[in-house]
């Protein structure tokens, strides 16, 4: 029999683009329970008049709850079709169809030109790159990392063995070279999302077995990276001095105005400032001084709560057995356990981890807020104080910025380190130019030919101090979701990546999708988020005029996602809709060193109905809005995590979940080995063929 029971996780009833496993495992099936956010922004409801007292909503004090609309609204601002095709080397040929951009163009003078591969079909156990490249695994599930540390066995698998080897299902990645190393040794940070143990373990595991062996195989890994030169591609290197597992017993510090307070403290930690481990981690980023930073995303899903409050509510914390029972052996993951009611209170931060340490401790950032955090990407802003911005990853959630009190020194990594700690939080409201009657839930465009216009910067704690009324500093950066509801904040269809461009400084959102727009009584459609039911999702690009810190800002859509082969009403900033790669479910977002931007998907085997995969999207000129597929991932997996380099004509992406419709005996991908056992979610590198000798 299974190890998880899907079936008890809502199989039947997940929706929307991922598989229902994926659902169950990732998210805990939160769609299958609908929306957390209730609240009616951009009118919202008053919470005040509600029957619930301040004890319920924040499980704190009983004082009345006030709303005040923060801001006031911002001024109104300017704002392959063709016979390409692809080859998966290594295991054979992708048989996939349709689109692939014939020609080797190369926008903005970029050095990684390919022809754009065609879409490749769901059912296809491949990893496909176009003609003239090759791929290679860079790191696996269960690859040794010290010295001392065991070869991996699919029969034999301990907790022990885990802690000492690569984790599972690799999600955010990120490679810094090592100074000095002349482009040769390398430093890579991973994020370890969640586990599917019926891929993963034998039916007959122990039951204390499978508890440990999946909290093992969490957490994060640095590892080095070594190659002889930029024509080969890298391979890990076992037992290297800066090779470090970050586990879920390992110890956290909490920064910020919310640290120490109440909500933080529980039993194990009076002092509200320790948390053992992190969960859920999805994107991230690497900040300006070299440290990386960890969305925990999903944290919901490994705590059973009362779920007496509408905090508990909010984050879609419930009284329900979660999917892999930690709760039966750990107290702290069941939060109705007296002295542990904070401890999910405890998780939904951004981490800070610096990969040149092994010694140093992580830290979870309170002053960004608490939300399921897909990332956070940072750039300086003019006045020299760090930016960071971060979106909410669920259905009706919202789009946040950070602006840091103080200032970015060069060279100076030790002060630098703090600017995270301290600083203004703010969520975001959009504003369309266009007649509402004219956003009609189609994606049909307005008259005006765009979907754009205005924004501001909603503040939630200004120097410290909450700006929301009835809302302590702690409580709005504990209860952020609350928080930002009472101020009218724009309900988004799932922001999941956010990127500021180095190049251009604006920023860009992916907005993955929302099936739940316009249905069931829940927000109908707005010209930030256009379409009703949106399968496909899009892409906002915003333009903070010049002030990175500003409290307002203009913004469009880049693209309104789908195949138009198939139908679908798309847009690509007026770029020919019968000349792009079919895309949908954009996730992930990365620029080049020209300024390209590369896009990431996550959920196209139930939009457009290909595999998901990596692809390049021009901003500039007349080549706006042309999207080219780059690779794709095997069956049922995630393409995550991308890294471009294009100077040496190479890619990185993680590869996700691969396989995860399968189980233990009757797998659905043996990707990256393809050696008949089972699928190992996998960091890969693609490169010009001639640089890896075998795969052909």
């Amino acid at each position: 029999m299974a190890l998880i029971d899907l079936p008890l996780l809502m199989k039947d009833k997940a929706r929307g683009k991922r598989s229902a496993v994926t659902c169950a495992l990732k998210c805990a099936s939160q769609c299958a329970f609908g929306p957390c956010n209730h609240s009616d922004n951009p009118t919202f409801r008053d919470i005040a008049s509600s029957a619930l007292s301040r004890r319920t909503v924040l499980g704190g004090s009983t004082a009345a709850l006030a709303i005040a609309l923060g801001g006031t609204q911002g001024a109104l601002a300017d704002p392959g079709k063709g016979n390409g095709h692809g080859k998966g080397h290594g295991h054979g040929k992708g048989c996939g169809h349709g689109h692939g951009k014939s020609g080797a163009l190369a926008p903005n003078g970029t050095k990684l030109r390919f022809e754009a591969i065609p879409p490749v079909e769901h059912s296809v156990d491949e990893f496909t790159v176009p003609e003239g490249f090759t791929w290679e695994p860079v790191i696996r599930w269960g690859d040794p990392l010290f010295a001392d540390a065991p070869e991996f066995d699919w029969n034999a698998q301990s907790a022990e063995a885990q802690k000492q080897q690569f984790g599972y299902n690799n999600d955010y990645t990120e490679i810094q070279e090592i100074p000095g190393s002349h482009g040769k040794r390398a430093v890579m940070f991973v994020n370890h999302e969640y586990t599917n143990e019926n891929l993963m373990l034998p039916p007959e595991t122990d039951e204390d077995d499978f508890i440990e062996i999946g909290r093992a195989a969490h957490g994060l890994t640095v590892v080095e990276l070594e190659r002889k030169n930029k024509n080969v591609p890298y391979s890990y290197v076992q037992g290297a001095e800066l090779n470090r597992r970050i586990l879920l017993d390992d110890e956290f510090t909490l920064t910020g105005p919310a640290a120490g307070g109440d909500l933080l403290k529980t039993v194990e930690d009076h002092s509200g400032t320790t948390v053992l481990g992190t969960l859920g981690n999805c994107a991230g980023g690497l900040t300006p001084w070299g440290t990386l930073v960890s969305g925990e995303e999903n944290f919901h899903g490994f705590f059973r709560t009362a779920a007496t409050s509408e905090a508990d509510a909010r984050y879609g914390l419930a009284d329900r057995a979660t999917a892999r029972g930690w709760e039966s052996k750990y107290d702290r993951y069941d939060a109705r356990n007296e002295g542990y009611e904070n401890e999910p209170n405890r998780f939904g931060y951004i981490v800070e981890v610096d990969p040149f340490d092994p010694t140093s401790t992580p830290r979870k950032h309170t002053s960004l807020g608490r939300f399921k955090h897909e990332g956070a990407n940072i750039i300086i802003a003019e006045d020299g104080r760090a930016v960071a911005y971060s979106g909410d990853d669920e259905a009706f959630d919202y789009l946040y910025k950070f602006v840091s009190r103080d200032t970015y020194i060069e060279g100076d990594k030790a002060h630098n380190m703090t600017l995270l700690e301290n600083g203004d939080l703010s969520v975001a409201r959009f504003s369309g130019d266009s007649p509402a009657g004219e956003i009609d839930g189609s994606g049909e465009l307005p008259a005006d030919g765009a979907f754009d216009g205005s924004g501001e910067w909603l503040p939630l704690l200004v120097g410290g101090e909450s700006t929301v009324a009835g809302f302590s500093a702690e409580e709005v950066l504990v209860h952020t979701r609350l928080a930002a509801d009472a101020v009218g904040p724009t309900k988004m269809d799932r922001c999941e990546d956010v990127e500021p461009s180095a190049h251009s400084r604006r920023v860009y959102v992916a907005c993955t999708k929302n099936s739940d727009r316009g249905m069931d009584g829940n927000a109908a459609a707005d010209e930030v988020n256009p379409r009703a039911e949106n399968r496909d999702g899009h892409i906002i690009e915003i333009d903070e005029q010049g002030d990175q810190s500003s409290t307002t800002f203009a913004w469009n859509l880049l693209m309104v996602c789908g195949d138009p082969a198939q139908g679908d009403t798309t847009y690509f900033s007026g770029f020919p809709v019968d000349q792009v790669s079919p895309i949908s479910c954009p996730d992930n977002l990365a620029f080049d060193s020209v300024g390209n931007l590369w896009i990431s998907t996550d959920g196209q085997p139930g939009g457009i109905g290909y595999n998901d995969g990596l692809f390049r999207v021009s901003l500039e000129g007349e080549e706006r809005g042309r999207v080219e597929q780059f690779l794709s991932v095997p069956r049922d997996g995630e393409t995550c995590g991308p890294i471009i380099q294009d100077e040496d004509r190479t890619a990185f992406v993680a590869v996700q979940h691969p396989g995860e419709d399968g189980e233990w005996g009757a797998q659905n991908s043996y990707f990256p080995d393809y050696a008949g056992v089972g699928p190992k979610p996998s960091v890969v590198q693609v490169l010009p063929q001639r640089g890896a000798p075998g795969r052909h």
